[in-house]
C-alpha cells in the first residue's frame, strides 16, 4: 500500500499554518487549561486533514491479477502460419497462473476477437477468416488492444507478426504505449515456404510519340526454378504472349512495342505459372502518354454510316468510328480520345455503366462530348435521368411549350424468382424512371406477375408521383412465370379509357407454362388503340413470342443482353408515347452568341427541316434556336470538358439545307475544335513516395494551390486527401484498390494535366523477409523481449499493478467532524459535557456507601 497525492502545491499551506499554531502556543500555553490544550490539538489535526484532503490524496492498493493478450498477425505476408501460432499459444497456456486473464485477437487490415479477455478456461477455436488480409496495420491493432485491457492491471501483449506493416505507423503508436502499464513481447513469424512468382516491377516510358518504339521492362521474383507464360496487354488487347523460363531469384525481361494508339495507353503485364501460391502479385499495370494529333471517337447505331468523319478535316483530326454496342467499359479506352460524338445513338445500346465512365472522362479529364440528333437520340433515345443527360447542356424533358397527347401507360413486369438480383433492381429503376417522365394527370398502371398477376397500381390519373415510386420500388420477387394473365389484365384495364394514346410495356426474362391466345387479345386491343412493346431480358426469355407480340401490337421489341440498358429502354418507350418530341416543320434557326459560331453564318442561315425538342439548362449557351425557342445548338462546360447538343441530324434528312451549305464542313470542324481539351504542356509532375502517397509539383512555381481529382478504371471518383507542403507542391493520398488510377491536376491559372498512375498490389504479396528490426524495436521500446520458448509467455510481469483508492472525502469528513468537536468543547466545556458522567458516578458511590452501612448494622444486630 502506498500514499500518493495529485496536487502537492496545496502542502505549502502548512508553512503559514504551522507558523500560526506555533505563535498561538507560545503566546497562550501558560493560560491554557487542560481542555484548551485538547481543543488546540484537535484543531491542528482537523486543519491537517483538511489541507491533506485538498491535495487529492489516494492509496495505491496492490492488484494480483495480470492480463496477457495474444495478438496474431494474419495478413497475406504470413499466410499459412495459423496452425503454427495456435499450437504455440496452446503450449504456452500450460504455464498460465490462476491470477492471469487471457485473450486472443487477430488482425490484418481489420481487427477481430477470437477469445475475449477472460479469467476462465481458454479453448482456442479455429481462427475465423479475415475479411481483408491485403494490408497489415500493426499500429491500429496495438491501439485497439490497449483499449480492451484494464489500464490499472499489469499487461503483456504477445505480438505474432513478421513486422511488415503496410498501413499506419507502429513507431507513432509505441510513443503512446511506452512508459505505461503494458509490455509487448514479440514472436517472429515467417510465411510458410511455398512456390510463388511475383512481378515486382513494370516500367514503360511516361511519354512517347505515336509510332515510336517503346521499351517495356518487366522484373519478376521467383522462389524456385520454374516455367510460365508472360502476357502483355495494351488497352486490354493482348499484344504479346511468351513462354519463359524463370530462375530462382530475380528475372528480367524486355519488350519493344510501337504504339498504334494515342493519348493515355494502358499497358498490363501478367505472369501465369501452374501451382503459383499467390495470384495477387502476378499482374502490374503502367501508363504511357502518347502524343499525336487530336483524335475523335464517333459512335453510331448498328454499324450505320456516319457523315461526320467525311466532312471534318481528316488531315488535322483523326477519327475512329465504333458501334454503340462495342463501346468499352474502362476509362483508359476513352482517355485515348480528345472528344466523343454520339451520332443518333439510342441509350439502351450504350448502357448506364458506360455512360457513367464517359461522364467521368468529360468531367474530370476534359474529354469533349457531343450528341447529334435523330429519331434515336436525346429524349427519344432514352437518355432521361442518365449520366449523359447530366453532362449535356439540355434536358430531355419538354417543359411547358408543347401540346401533349393524353396518355395511358401500363407496365407489366415479371417478378418471378428468376428475376432476383440486379436484373430486378434495374427493372424497378426503369419503371420508376418511366413514372418520373409522366405528367400529372397521365394514366399509370403497374402489374407485376409470377404465376398469377398482381395489380400493384390500378390504372388511374397520376396524382402523387412519390407514392407511385415508393410502391413500385417496394415490390419483391417470387413464384413462377405466366405472362398471359398479367397482359390480359393490362388490356382489360386500358380498353374502356378515353385517351389519345394507350400503351403497354411488357418486361420478362422467362417463358409461359401455358399456351394462350395472344393474337386475339392484341387484335381486340388494337381496336381500342392499345399498342404494346416488349423487353426480353436474359437468355431464357421467349424471344419469338415477345417479338411477335410487339409486331402485332405496333410496338418495338428489345432484346437485352446488358441489364443496365433496361432503364434507357423504358425511358425511350415512355418518351415515344408520352411526348411529341420531333418538330418537323421547316424553319430558319436564330443564331446567337460566340463569334466562333456566328462568323459561320455571315452570309445567311440555311433552312432546317426538323429537330428533337429539348429544354436548355440554366447555365447553357444557346447558339441556335428554333422559332419555338427550342435549342438546336447549345454548349456549356461540364467540369473540365465542353459538351455540345445538336438536336438536328448529320444526314441532311432533318438538317435540310444545312447539309448542302458550303460551310457544312466548317460547322463540324468548329464543333470538334470546341470539344478538344485545352491541356497545357505537362505543367505538373507526379512522383510516387515510398509510403504510397504521391507528390504533385508545379515546376514553374506559378501555382498557389493545386487541386487533384482521381478516378479509377470503372469511372468511380476516388477519395483524395491533399496536404499542401509548399506553394505549388502537395502530398496526395488516394484510397484505391490495385490497378490503374487517373489523376486530373489543375491550379488557379486553369492549367490542367491528366496522368495515369498504376496502383500496385499490396506490399503483403511481395516476396520479402520479416522485418526483424521493427519487431525488436517494438519489444525494446515497451520493455518486452523477442520470445522463442512458449513457456515464457506467462513469466512474471515486472510492472506495478495497483488499484487507486481515493481518500479525499474521508479526510474532509474527518476534518469537519473534528471542527464540530472543537466548537462543542469550546461552547460547553469539559465540565458541562462530562457532568452526566460525574453525576452517575456520584450516585453509584452513594449507593455503595449506603449498602455498606446497612450491612454493618445487620452484622451488629446478629452479634447481639
Amino acid at each position: 500500500m502506498d500514499l500518493r497525492i495529485d496536487q502537492p502545491l496545496w502542502l505549502l499551506l502548512f508553512v503559514p499554518i504551522l507558523l500560526y499554531f506555533s505563535w498561538t502556543w507560545k503566546k497562550d500555553k501558560k493560560v491554557f487549561r487542560r481542555e484548551g490544550k485538547v481543543v488546540f490539538f484537535i484543531r491542528i489535526v482537523a486543519v491537517f486533514c483538511l489541507v491533506l484532503g485538498l491535495t487529492n490524496p489516494y492509496l495505491l492498493l496492490p492488484i494480483k491479477e495480470e492480463q496477457v493478450l495474444f495478438l496474431v498477425d494474419r495478413s497475406a505476408s504470413v499466410q499459412g502460419t495459423d496452425q503454427q501460432v495456435a499450437e504455440w499459444i496452446e503450449k504456452s497456456l500450460t504455464s498460465r497462473k490462476d491470477t492471469q486473464l487471457v485473450g486472443v485477437y487477430t488482425f490484418a487490415e481489420d481487427f477481430q476477437t477470437e477469445v475475449a479477455l477472460t479469467k476462465g478456461e481458454v479453448n482456442l477455436p479455429v481462427f475465423t477468416p479475415m475479411r481483408a488480409s491485403g494490408n497489415t496495420d500493426i499500429a491500429r491493432a496495438l491501439q485497439l488492444s490497449t483499449g480492451i485491457v484494464e489500464p490499472n492491471k499489469a499487461t503483456r501483449i504477445i505480438l505474432f507478426s513478421d513486422g511488415l506493416e503496410t498501413s499506419g505507423s507502429v513507431a507513432d503508436e509505441l510513443m503512446k504505449i511506452a512508459g505505461g502499464n503494458i509490455t509487448i513481447d514479440v514472436v517472429q513469424l515467417e510465411r510458410i515456404a511455398s512456390e510463388d512468382v511475383a512481378i515486382t516491377s513494370f516500367e514503360t516510358p511516361p511519354v512517347a510519340f505515336e509510332g515510336e518504339q517503346q521499351q517495356l521492362n518487366v522484373q519478376l521474383e521467383s522462389t524456385n526454378d520454374t516455367k510460365g507464360e508472360l502476357l502483355l496487354y495494351q488497352n486490354d488487347q493482348i499484344i504479346s504472349r511468351e513462354h519463359v523460363s524463370l530462375e530462382k531469384g530475380t528475372n528480367s525481361f524486355t519488350f519493344r512495342n510501337s504504339s498504334t494508339g494515342e493519348g493515355l495507353l494502358k499497358y498490363e503485364v501478367q505472369i501465369i505459372v501452374p501451382g503459383d501460391e499467390l495470384i495477387e502479385n502476378n499482374k502490374l499495370t503502367s501508363v504511357t502518354n502518347v502524343e499525336s494529333s487530336p483524335k475523335v471517337l464517333v459512335v453510331t447505331q448498328d454499324g450505320k454510316h456516319s457523315n461526320i468523319p467525311t466532312v471534318i478535316d481528316q488531315a488535322a483530326i483523326q477519327t475512329d468510328v465504333i458501334d454503340a454496342t462495342a463501346l468499352p467499359f474502362d476509362l483508359s479506352n476513352y482517355l485515348a480520345y480528345d472528344a466523343i460524338v454520339f451520332d443518333n445513338v439510342p441509350g439502351h445500346e450504350v448502357g448506364e455503366q458506360k455512360m457513367m465512365v464517359i461522364e467521368q472522362a468529360v468531367k474530370n479529364f476534359g474529354v469533349g462530348f457531343m450528341m447529334v440528333g435523330g429519331e434515336n437520340s436525346f429524349g427519344l433515345g432514352g437518355y432521361f435521368k442518365t449520366p449523359i443527360e447530366k453532362l449535356l447542356p439540355v434536358e430531355m424533358e419538354i417543359k411547358g411549350k408543347h401540346q401533349l397527347p393524353t396518355l395511358g401507360l401500363v407496365i407489366v413486369m415479371d417478378r418471378s424468382g428468376s428475376m432476383s438480383g440486379s436484373k430486378f433492381d434495374y427493372a424497378k429503376e426503369a419503371a420508376a424512371r418511366s413514372v418520373e417522365m409522366l405528367r400529372e394527370g397521365d394514366t399509370l398502371g403497374f402489374i407485376a406477375f409470377d404465376d398469377r398477376p398482381w395489380e400493384i397500381i390500378e390504372p388511374a390519373p397520376l396524382s402523387n408521383k412519390e407514392e407511385a415510386l415508393d410502391t413500385i420500388l417496394s415490390v419483391g420477387v417470387g413464384g413462377g412465370t405466366e405472362i398471359y394473365p398479367g397482359l390480359a389484365l393490362a388490356y382489360e384495364r386500358l380498353a374502356p379509357l378515353k385517351l389519345q394514346r394507350k400503351h403497354v410495356i411488357l418486361l420478362t426474362d422467362g417463358q409461359s407454362y401455358k399456351n394462350s391466345d395472344y393474337q386475339t387479345l392484341i387484335e381486340e386491343g388494337a381496336k381500342d388503340n392499345i399498342t404494346i412493346s416488349t423487353v426480353a431480358v436474359g437468355q431464357d426469355a421467349d424471344r419469338a413470342l415477345l417479338e411477335s407480340l410487339a409486331e402485332m401490337g405496333a410496338g418495338t421489341f428489345y432484346d437485352v443482353a446488358d441489364e443496365s440498358t433496361i432503364p434507357a429502354i423504358m425511358a425511350t418507350e415512355t418518351a415515344m408515347i408520352s411526348r411529341t418530341y420531333i418538330e418537323d416543320n421547316p424553319f430558319y434557326p436564330i443564331i446567337y452568341g460566340d463569334p466562333t459560331w456566328t462568323s459561320l453564318f455571315a452570309e445567311g442561315v440555311p433552312q432546317m427541316n426538323a429537330y428533337i425538342a429539348t429544354t436548355p439548362k440554366q447555365m447553357a449557351s444557346v447558339i441556335a434556336e428554333s422559332e419555338k425557342e427550342d435549342p438546336v445548338l447549345a454548349e456549356w462546360m461540364y467540369g473540365l470538358g465542353r459538351t455540345i447538343a445538336f438536336t438536328s441530324d448529320s444526314t441532311g434528312e432533318w438538317s435540310g439545307d444545312f447539309a448542302r451549305w458550303k460551310n457544312w464542313g466548317d460547322f463540324w470542324n468548329t464543333a470538334v475544335s470546341r470539344l478538344l481539351p485545352a491541356y497545357s504542356e505537362v505543367p505538373f509532375t507526379i512522383q510516387k513516395a515510398n509510403d504510397g502517397s504521391y507528390t504533385v509539383i508545379d515546376p514553374s512555381g506559378k501555382s498557389s494551390f493545386i487541386e487533384v481529382a482521381a478516378v479509377n478504371e470503372k469511372g468511380v471518383e476516388l477519395p483524395v486527401t491533399s496536404e499542401p507542403i509548399a506553394p505549388g507542391k502537395s502530398r496526395v493520398t488516394v484510397e484505391s484498390e490495385p490497378g490503374l488510377v487517373f489523376f486530373r491536376v489543375s491550379n488557379e491559372q486553369d492549367a490542367v494535366y491528366q496522368a495515369g498512375m498504376s496502383i500496385p498490389y499490396s506490399e503483403e504479396y511481395k516476396l520479402q523477409k520479416p522485418n526483424t528490426g521493427k519487431l525488436e524495436l517494438i519489444a525494446s521500446r515497451t520493455g518486452g523481449k523477442m520470445l522463442k520458448d512458449a513457456s515464457e509467455a506467462f513469466r512474471p510481469i515486472h510492472l506495478v499493478s495497483s488499484e487507486k483508492q481515493p481518500i479525499q472525502q474521508k479526510l474532509i469528513l474527518t476534518a469537519i467532524l473534528l471542527f464540530f468537536i472543537d466548537i462543542t468543547i469550546r461552547r460547553f466545556g469539559f465540565r458541562r459535557l462530562l457532568a452526566p458522567l460525574y453525576r452517575t458516578k456520584k450516585e453509584s458511590l452513594e449507593t455503595v456507601t449506603a449498602t455498606s452501612n446497612v450491612e454493618k448494622l445487620v452484622k451488629e444486630k446478629k452479634k447481639r
